[in-house]
């Protein structure tokens, strides 16, 4: 029996490259269907996130024309790896297995046919991973390095080169649906699942169209998002400088009194701005990573949801 499958695809603004890019998914599904590797009532799923351009306007136009398309429309700005959830959450009722990947067209699509090879081995998740960064920036290429080696180093499990093109079976998304926090990051929460896995490599290119939806601003919330969601050993770190501000304090307060016997002591304003500097620098960072991981308790508890949909392209009106 082949497997239906659901291209799921997350989109905001990308009204200049998703001319482009829909004829490559359509394209890539069609074919996989002519070969029999899937079934005829695959599709692919696009997710507007709140666009403020003509992005939906695009979605709807293209599913009127196309059987293969259908689209879903977010009530607002969700984020990217809320969409991306909105859509495998759609997707899981009506499918066997998903895709996801970013519109922009900068993951190869030709690695799905990988994918569903080892889908058909018997891995319910499958993780699609650059080959290289060849194509990103120097400071691009080298904080994502250093991000990806923080993250393990704090005990989180992440998929080294990987950022949301993989596959998931439907049982590993009726999985992923347990997972209830608020504050998700996707790319951490996968490889929590667990069942078989595996990778694939492919090339990555550069962007078709449009601006990258990813500029640092929001690199540096993913990566605090990444790493105050899935680990707790930042709080650990902080307990730690805090034993040895304490035995360092202890060692000054020594010294201070050894010197004041042997009339050592001299004016030392400088020094005494220096250490106080210091050691304020200190409480405050150690405040701000308390408050990152307070605020993320907060959101919590409120248990918002992650995501509204308002439209469907195959809602009847």
């Amino acid at each position: 029996m082949t497997p239906i499958l659901y291209l799921v695809i997350p989109c905001y603004n990308e009204e200049q490259v998703l001319p482009i890019t829909a004829p490559i998914f359509m394209g890539k599904l069609s074919k996989l269907i002519e070969k029999k590797e899937i079934s005829d009532k695959s599709r692919v799923l696009f997710v507007n996130d709140g666009s403020g351009d003509s992005t939906w306007d695009i979605i709807e136009k293209l599913s009127k024309e196309q059987t293969l398309i259908k689209g879903i429309c977010l009530s607002r700005n969700m984020g990217h790896q809320n969409a991306l959830l909105a859509g495998l959450m759609t997707a899981k009722e009506e499918c066997d297995v998903t895709v996801s990947i970013d519109c922009d067209g900068q993951d190869d699509i030709n690695a799905v046919d990988k994918m569903l090879a080892e889908y058909k081995n018997g891995c319910d998740i499958v993780y699609g991973v650059r080959d290289s960064r060849k194509t990103d920036s120097f400071f691009k290429r080298h904080s994502a390095q250093f991000f990806y080696k923080l993250l393990n180093r704090l005990g989180a499990k992440t998929i080294y080169n990987h950022a949301d093109y993989r596959l998931m079976s439907s049982r590993a998304l009726v999985e992923l649906e347990k997972f209830k926090e608020v504050n998700i990051y996707l790319r951490g929460m996968v490889p929590m699942v667990g069942f078989k896995s595996t990778s694939v490599t492919y090339d990555r290119t550069e962007r078709l169209a449009g601006k990258s939806k990813y500029p640092l601003k929001k690199m540096l919330k993913l990566a605090a998002d990444g790493i105050t969601n899935l680990s707790v050993k930042p709080i650990h770190l902080i307990f730690l400088i805090g034993i040895i501000s304490v035995l360092l304090s202890l060692a000054g307060i020594i010294w201070s009194i050894v010197a004041h016997f042997l009339s050592y002591t001299v004016a030392g304003w400088s020094s005494i701005i220096a250490i106080i500097c210091f050691f304020g620098g200190i409480q405050i960072l150690c405040i701000g990573v308390i408050g990152e991981y307070i605020g993320k308790i907060y959101m919590e508890t409120k248990a918002r949801p992650r995501y509204i949909i308002s439209k469907k392209t195959d809602e009847k009106e």
